[in-house]
């Protein structure tokens, strides 16, 4: 049996998804505890339960603790049988932080995936936005063998959320190793502005030129996509995503939220500040994807690398729990001002 502290490291969900995850590939049974323990809120809030309880119908798992507020849980797998999946967080907890649980087990179903998540935030604080997994994270995976597509029914944000998006998640034969060392020459800056219900104060508009404005003063500019959202009357919102693709591969995002009393054009600046930081950094991936690429680069027998601006907690904490669960060698070395990433082969 697996055991893990989720006190360990950053002490977050992301010990207790990534857990649940690598469980259910490996299929042995594991025992988690001190879950979320250095949240304000320690234990399993929603959005981390329905998380585990989605994993757990997706690999047909046995589970003890899986309630409100546990801070241990037993999670015993079965297989990955894949088909229809329904999960509803009924909160405005974050969308994407359930998919980055689930898309590591549905690339080893037995047949392809279909998820279905209502009743949840797809742009809110402290998670990427759902269209920085759509634009970034998910083409980002096809290199590596791993064809998925998202489609946002409703946008939701705090506080009620309400949102709902598909996943669908084709069969995966085999995931391949993952080497984007070089940064290159930029070609392509794209991104999209949403606002849900304030067309009428123009928020997609005014996040797109504000970001557009930022980028031009450094000598760049975006095609940006504007979209005027009506999918959910019940929580007005709105989010930018940036991206940045090289002549080499490189494929960097940065993105920002809508708030109350936030203006829309600190929304755009935001967003394209967090992407000129990695562009100026000549990172090859941004320092939230540098993360989210570890559970795949680990369950890969061959030698993956890239180089992020920054070692994040998040980024140490799966590295960490990567080498503790599946034994996975990585080494992280400075480069100039970059950090080299680099799972050895097995």
């Amino acid at each position: 049996m697996l055991k893990i502290d989720g006190s360990q490291k950053s002490g977050s969900g992301t010990i207790l998804r990534l857990s649940v995850s690598l469980a259910g590939i490996l299929g042995e049974a594991l025992h988690i505890y001190n879950i979320r323990q250095k949240r304000t809120q320690p234990g399993l809030r929603p959005q981390h339960l329905e998380a585990v309880l989605t994993a757990g119908k997706l690999c047909n798992a046995e589970m003890k603790g899986a309630t409100l507020g546990s801070r241990e849980l037993w999670f015993k797998p079965g297989e990955i049988a894949g088909g229809e999946i329904h999960a509803e967080i009924g909160t405005a907890g974050s969308i994407p932080m359930l998919l980055l649980t689930i898309l590591p087990l549905c690339a080893f179903a037995k047949r392809g995936v279909r998820l279905h998540v209502v009743k949840g935030g797809t742009d809110v604080r402290n998670a990427p936005t759902i269209n920085y997994l759509k634009y970034v994270l998910l083409p980002m995976l096809e290199r590596m063998g791993l064809k998925a597509s998202l489609t946002v029914q409703k946008y939701g944000y705090y506080p009620k959320g309400m949102g709902e998006v598909f996943l669908e998640v084709q069969p995966c034969e085999r995931l391949g190793a993952l080497r984007q060392e070089e940064f290159g020459a930029i070609e392509k800056l794209e991104g999209i502005s949403v606002c849900t219900f304030l067309e009428d104060r123009r928020v997609a508009e005014r996040q797109a030129k504000a970001a557009n404005e930022y980028l031009g003063a450094q000598g760049y500019e975006a095609r940006i996509q504007v979209v005027n959202d009506k999918s959910n009357p019940l929580q007005k919102g709105s989010s930018l995503v940036l991206w940045a693709e090289s002549n080499t591969g490189t494929l960097l995002g940065g993105d920002a939220i809508g708030e109350l009393r936030k203006p829309s054009e600190m929304v755009g600046r935001e967003a394209a500040e967090n992407l000129l930081r990695e562009v100026e950094a000549q990172a090859t991936v941004d320092v939230h994807l540098a993360d989210m690429l570890v559970p795949y680069v680990a369950l890969v027998n061959g030698n993956s690398v890239y180089l992020t601006r920054a070692v994040t907690e998040h980024l140490d904490t799966n590295i960490w729990l990567a080498q503790e669960i599946l034994g996975a060698k990585f080494r992280v070395t400075r480069v100039g001002n970059l950090y080299r990433t680099e799972k050895e082969a097995s």
